[in-house]
């Protein structure tokens, strides 16, 4: 008896079937996407974030493994959460994901990006040439441009980042005119003191390098010094005093190495700090357990690359969270306790070599301050120490000592930290 004609599609489909499995489950397991908890539509993984992303990070990391693949809104977000993955994203492929992502506030704020933190390390010639077409080609067929910010094709910026901007344009159009007013009458020639602002001048003017400085360029870096600089190292500084007034031994031994290498000095100089080793340690404690920024600047890839057996596509943005690397129990014994003793014979350090500490990132990213950065936390901190004593107020102890964090991008204090300060007859 003669077969129906569709009967023999039942071999053709099942060899597909086997054919296609075979295939996609192949490629699958040598490129295999991240774990990823599951997410609503359209806000993805957002709601999960909670008042402190980082903690929200470090659970999901608990549950889901180093390396975690979220979505904000549309975007993909790769978290990393290891010593292992902040190595490759910072050293192996360092080049591949030393982009940033765009954002509309950060191009309002920083003239376009075109500041040390977040300008583009990677040029996409592809975007420029696409852009450059389409402003020629709008000229002579339309009589002007019609590009971002030049018609409303594009949503309405945020006013208020855009107020923000301008007042801070006015402040630092002021600063720059100030210097160039002083430079004119000689002023820096008769000995003072050049400062950022003077050296960034002689650079536009070409004279240190010997190409220009766009004045838009200059002031984002000016910018970058503030925004990076004030809030981190104060918030730090905070931070420091706290676990110091919970912890008073440590106290107790930093004054006694500070007053004893500064014997005799009314005060603490640079040259003082290079042979305070408990001081450093106590930074290094902190920072390891209060990152300023826990979740590091983010950045994105530009291609696809390979992290820890996972396929990570081209244009994912990622995110470091140095807040859970620095509480990883395979680097740190007893992670969640304050004990800066741990640094005292230890060569690691917060210059981004290793990463098992890493608050100012690392890599062709990493924060170009650090060395400042470090040595003001060390000279404020040493000064403070060598001429007051310090105490909780009353009814305070090392126990109901408030150390709720803020929320933001920088993390400090939820509270303000109130101490008494008694002056140290030297």
């Amino acid at each position: 008896m003669d077969l129906p004609w569709y009967s023999l599609l039942i071999p053709l489909f099942v060899f597909l079937f086997f054919l296609h499995q075979w295939f996609f489950t192949s490629s699958s397991n040598q490129k295999r996407l991240p774990p990823s908890p599951r997410k609503l539509p359209i806000i993805g993984n957002l709601h999960q974030l909670g008042p402190h992303p980082y903690r929200t990070l470090h659970k999901l990391s608990e549950k889901h493994g180093p390396v975690v693949l979220l979505h904000f809104g549309s975007k993909p977000e790769l978290v990393a959460s290891s010593v292992d993955a902040a190595r490759a994203i910072m050293k192996t492929h360092d080049l591949v994901c030393s982009s940033r992502p765009k954002s509309s506030i950060v191009h309002i704020l920083f003239y376009g990006s075109k500041d040390i933190g977040f300008s583009p390390y990677v040029v996409d010639l592809r975007d420029h040439f696409c852009s450059l077409t389409g402003d020629i080609v709008s000229r002579v067929a339309l009589g002007r441009k019609y590009n971002k910010g030049e018609s409303g094709m594009n949503a309405k910026l945020d006013t208020k980042v855009e107020k923000v901007a301008k007042d801070l344009d006015t402040f630092l159009e002021s600063v720059i005119e100030e210097h160039i007013i002083r430079s004119k009458k000689g002023e820096y020639s008769t000995g003072e003191a050049k400062d950022f602002v003077n050296v960034l001048l002689d650079i536009q003017n070409g004279k240190e390098t010997g190409f220009s400085l766009e004045m838009d360029s200059l002031k984002a870096v000016i910018l970058d010094i503030f925004a990076a600089g004030i809030d981190t190292t104060h918030t730090t500084l905070e931070w420091i005093m706290t676990e110091l007034l919970r912890h008073p031994k440590a106290m107790e031994k930093l004054q006694n190495e500070v007053r004893g290498l500064a014997q005799g000095k009314s005060k603490v100089t640079e040259d003082d700090l290079e042979n305070m080793q408990f001081l450093k340690a106590v930074i290094k404690e902190t920072l390891r357990l209060h990152p300023p920024v826990p979740l590091l600047i983010p950045r994105q890839s530009t291609e696809d690359i390979e992290l820890l057996g996972y396929l990570i596509p081209a244009k994912t943005q990622i995110l470091i969270n140095a807040w859970t690397i620095g509480r990883d129990p395979l680097s740190w014994e007893n992670p969640e306790e304050y004990r800066p003793e741990r640094f005292l014979n230890s060569k690691i350090d917060v210059k981004g070599l290793n990463f098992e500490l890493i608050p100012f990132g690392a890599g062709r990213r990493g924060y170009p301050g650090i060395a400042f950065a470090v040595v003001i936390n060390g000279l404020a901190l040493a000064r403070l120490v060598h001429e007051f004593n310090f105490a909780l107020p009353e009814g305070l102890t090392t126990e109901n000592l408030e150390m709720t964090e803020g929320s933001g991008v920088t993390i400090r204090r939820k509270s303000p930290l109130l101490a008494v300060a008694t002056p140290y007859m030297l």
